[in-house]
């Protein structure tokens, strides 16, 4: 068996839930296939360092979500492949309101910020002079433990000072940006195209490198004369199904 990745230590997750993540993540991924059995609880236990009791709760857990199913004198084996997400563009577009209507659960960590001089295309999109400071932000955004995409998003650091510090007190940006006037933003554009996945994004999605990644390339604005943000997303491919919405669909 290959061994389990080693559990992080978040606080307040428990480890049986690290553990139930953890499989979820390598049945999403494809490392355990349909109608493929899982290792023996004892094997589990080994590999993530835990106890059995601390398995089986997680594996309770997977079996009541439907991804697993076990089998007296067989062992557990895996149910299917699990749906991808939904995931509506519009003019209002909300990570954790999309992921909780499909009842999932949203999950984002701060992987890092700074601070960069704006480039040509990103002072154009944000309308801001060249060479001006720009907050940059790059956030894992999962659900149910496992990665969805990582997100770089770039902001005007004279308009949204202290930005980064209201993130990680709130563990929202749209929080964030309410507490600078910015309640209401709307996607104003998008550019969607494929690439593959670099060494990092692969890592932190728990793909292959290489391995295909949809971009989602947003502006985001209280007006067409008003740009607040520009992010770039690295959606895993095989976990996401996007929903284009027309205009005339939105506003029904």
């Amino acid at each position: 068996m290959t061994p389990a990745q080693p559990l992080s230590d978040p606080v307040g997750i428990a480890l049986w839930r690290q553990v139930a993540d953890a499989i979820r993540a390598d049945i999403r991924n494809g490392r355990y296939l349909p109608d493929q059995r899982i290792p023996a609880d004892t094997a589990l236990a080994e590999s993530f360092g835990v106890n059995r009791h601390t398995v089986r709760r997680a594996l309770a857990m997977l079996a009541g979500e439907g991804l697993i199913l076990s089998q007296r004198g067989r062992g557990t084996f895996v149910t299917a492949q699990p749906e991808r997400i939904r995931y509506p563009i519009g003019q209002r577009t909300r990570f954790s309101e999309i992921i909780q209507a499909q009842n999932r659960e949203p999950r984002g960590r701060l992987i890092s910020s700074g601070r960069i001089r704006a480039s040509g295309a990103l002072a154009r999109s944000l309308a801001v002079p060249a060479g001006s400071d720009l907050i940059e932000i790059e956030t894992l955004y999962m659900a149910d433990g496992i990665g969805f995409s990582v997100t770089t998003s770039w902001f005007s650091a004279d308009r949204f000072p202290d930005l980064v510090a209201a993130y990680a007190e709130t563990g929202s940006l749209t929080a964030a940006l309410a507490r600078f006037g910015a309640e209401d933003y709307a996607r104003l554009e998008n550019r969607i195209f494929a690439d593959v996945a670099s060494t990092g994004d692969a890592r932190l999605l728990g793909l292959r490198e290489g391995q295909p990644v949809l971009v989602i390339e947003s502006l985001n604005g209280l007006g067409e004369s008003d740009p607040i943000q520009f992010s770039r997303a690295r959606c895993a491919g095989d976990r996401v199904e996007l929903l284009v919405r027309t205009a005339d669909a939105a506003a029904r």
